[in-house]
This record gives structure tokens, sequence and C-alpha cells, in this order.
């Protein structure tokens, strides 16, 4: 391993516990002391969005600082707009630091298991974002976020991206966005070279430093055919959100390789 690895390991393992002790922190104290003086929930939730967003700028600019990655931006003045649902691919374990360090008063759909996890359930709590333990009850929160005018941040694959595959959508997504009639709001997402992909352990460091490229395109109209059951009209949606990712995507790589050659 070069020594430039070494340092970058070194500057990756800083980063995990910065994140964990931030989690904990969130939830040990500034999460009662929310509770104790803004007795309003939705309050309550909107301060604790807005400070676990500038928390999460803070910890990119940590990042950058250790040399661990860097990133670039492409019209993230997209996410600014209230009460748009953004769906991206999911190729890292940072996405969603990313998405929600740069969306106002986010909320998120996450893992059921994160919510019992002691470094991120504080976070996941006072903020309110949502778990996917129950598919209907993700449905109501989600159309109860979006009718409040918050954003909500989802990732449609359920999961992380495996590198060199198609993406496959889950229908949720599709299902919130026909039930709420939200305007949805594209990102992709670019990490190279890959890093903390679905099963790889955040000690195998690339052989260079890590490019986060953030793609927000677009907004997209809700479409489907309304003469179709509401069964078929999310497996048609769902169908579409893959294909107009996948043919993005394919073009977002092409013109990055293109450019590394020239």
């Amino acid at each position: 391993m070069k020594l430039d690895q070494w340092r970058r390991g070194a500057g990756t393992a800083l980063s995990f516990a910065i994140f964990g002790i931030g989690g904990l922190a969130i939830g040990l104290l500034i999460s009662p002391l929310l509770h104790l003086g803004i007795r309003n929930r939705d309050r309550r939730q909107h301060v604790a969005r807005h400070l676990i967003q500038r928390l999460f700028q803070v910890f990119i600019a940590i990042m950058k600082g250790l040399g661990v990655l860097d990133y670039r931006l492409t019209n993230v003045e997209c996410l600014q707009r209230p009460g748009q649902l953004v769906l991206a691919n999911h190729p890292s374990l940072i996405d969603v630091v990313f998405l929600l360090a740069h969306t106002p008063n986010a909320a998120c759909i996450v893992k059921g298991k994160l919510a019992s996890n002691p470094f991120t359930r504080g976070p996941i709590r006072v903020a309110g974002y949502i778990t996917n333990r129950d598919p209907e009850a993700v449905l109501d929160a989600a159309q109860a976020s979006l009718a409040r005018g918050e954003s909500l941040i989802l990732f449609p694959e359920g999961t992380r991206t495996t590198p060199g595959r198609p993406i496959k959508f889950r229908r949720g997504a599709a299902n919130i966005a026909l039930r709420t009639e939200a305007p949805i709001t594209p990102v992709l997402i670019d990490c190279t070279p890959t890093t903390l992909t679905k099963g790889d352990p955040w000690y195998h460091i690339p052989e260079s430093r890590v490019m986060m490229s953030l793609h927000i395109l677009d907004e997209l109209p809700t479409t489907a055919s309304s003469s179709l059951p509401r069964a078929q009209q999310a497996r048609q949606l769902t169908r579409e959100l893959s294909d107009y990712f996948n043919e993005e995507l394919e073009r977002l790589y092409n013109e990055r390789n293109t450019t590394a050659i020239a």
C-alpha cells in the first residue's frame, strides 16, 4: 500500500470515529436539550434537521481536509426547492451525507435497523426521519412530510448499488410519487473510484482519492396512465424511472471516461 493510501486510510478511520461520536452526541446531549427547549414537534424536527445539515457540511469539509475525498456538485441550487421528492442512485455509504448536507429541512427514509443503532438512533429520532419497517406507515409518513412542504430523500433501490450492474428500483418511490403527486428531483451520484459500496469494508482504501459527484437534474413530472389500477401505475412508473436513471448514468459515465482520456 502506498504512503498516500495509508494517510487516506487513517483519515477514513478518523472520519468514521467523528461520525460515530457526532451521532452519540446528538442522541445523548443535543436531542434532550431540544426536547426541553422546544415543545412543538414540527419546530423541534426543523431545528434538528437544520443542525444536522450544518454538521454534515462540516463533516464533508473535514473529510476533504483529511484527503479522503473531493467532491463536485452540479445544479445543487435545485435541492433548495421545498416539497420535492429527491430520488438518487446509491453507490456509496456516504451518499446520504451529501444529500442531507445540501437539502434544507429534508426528511429521509432510512432502514429500520438504523433506528436501533446507537450511533444513528439519536439523529433519526430527533430529526423525525422515516424508517422503512412498515410500508403502509412509510407511505402515510411520506405523504404527511411532503404536505408540510418538507423535501423527502429516498434511494429507490432500497440498498446500495452493486458496481457495474444496472440499477433496479423498487416500487416504494413510485407509490409515494403517485400518492403525493410531488415533483421528482433526480440526483445522479458518481463515486470514483468506488468506495464504501455494498459489502465493501471501510478499510479497503482505493488507490486514489475519491471524487464524489452529485448531478441534480431537471424536475420530472409524476406520470402514469390514469386508466390503470394503482399497482400497475406504480410498476409502470418504477420501470420508467429505472430506465431514465440507467440512461442518464450511462451518459454521465461516458462523459467522465471521455474527459479522463482527453
